[in-house]
């Protein structure tokens, strides 16, 4: 598999993750990656993740005592950010990520805020598959990664994810699709992808804040493409969405709603045949 421009970012970041003194710096530094407008410190960046694990679980309808049992596989970890609170909450969890430095970095975070007996890491190596057994997971998790990836990987650590969860196990999914600011956001982030293989200028671009965030949104993926990858292998199949946007009408999925749903995103929430 050839490298993916959209990487190039998340690399860099990496590379920083390594020369930095601790996981504290690195989310001070590394701004333009995770979003940190504010420069929070690990400890408010890990505060933002407990806020969002809970709230995310319960109305998914996925929160309760059974957690406590369970193993919880997440895709895209990065730096720790919602591991942390899952290994407060779940009895075993899986973080998997692109970035073995991220890796790193999750597991010194959640050694400081979680709970590190309960964490093992996974690298994807590929991009696009997870080095897990199958039926191995209660539930397989992943928040604003899937879009992060090309078209082929994202739907490719889809099929994976319903792989790992075993049957009567869960899925939840964040996925990014099209809004009509598109019709601008989608070629602009073609042409930056594009700059950061520019030599020289190319890596300063890809540490900035802006282009980052518009450049490694590398795909769109409707509920309708990604049912028709994994949608036989599911029941119960509920697609949420913001209440600022109609429902998909995916045939054979309940629509549900939440606040916290940006309007471009949505999630794919079901059972494991």
């Amino acid at each position: 598999m050839s490298p993916r421009r959209q990487h190039v970012p998340w690399n860099a970041a990496g590379t920083a993750s390594e020369q930095e003194h601790s996981a504290d710096a690195v989310v001070r530094e590394t701004g333009w990656v995770f979003n940190n407008k504010e420069h929070r410190s690990l400890a408010d960046f890990v505060a933002t993740g407990d806020e969002e694990t809970v709230a995310y679980l319960h109305a998914f309808g996925l929160y309760g005592d059974q957690v406590a049992q369970q193993e919880l596989v997440e895709i895209g970890s990065g730096i720790g950010r919602m591991t942390a609170s899952f290994t407060r909450l779940f009895a075993r969890v899986v973080a998997c990520d692109l970035d073995a430095a991220f890796l790193e970095r999750c597991r010194e975070t959640v050694a400081q805020f979680g709970r590190p007996e309960r964490l093992r890491t996974s690298h994807v190596a590929d991009g696009r598959t997870l080095n897990l057994p199958d039926d191995s997971a209660d539930l397989v998790f992943s928040y604003i990664t899937l879009q992060h990836c090309h078209r082929d990987d994202a739907l490719g650590l889809v099929r994976d994810a319903v792989r790992v969860a075993r049957p009567g196990g869960h899925v939840a999914l964040n996925f990014r699709t099209w809004v009509p600011s598109d019709a601008v956001l989608w070629p602009a982030g073609k042409v930056v992808r594009a700059t950061w293989r520019l030599p020289r200028i190319g890596p300063v671009i890809a540490k900035r804040r802006f282009a980052t965030r518009l450049g490694w949104q590398a795909n769109r993926l409707a509920p309708g493409h990604v049912m028709d990858e994994v949608g036989s292998l599911l029941q119960d199949v509920t697609i949420f969405r913001s209440p600022r946007r109609r429902s998909f009408a995916v045939p054979g999925t309940a629509d549900g709603q939440f606040e916290g749903v940006h309007r471009s995103h949505w999630w794919l929430v079901a059972t494991v045949r």
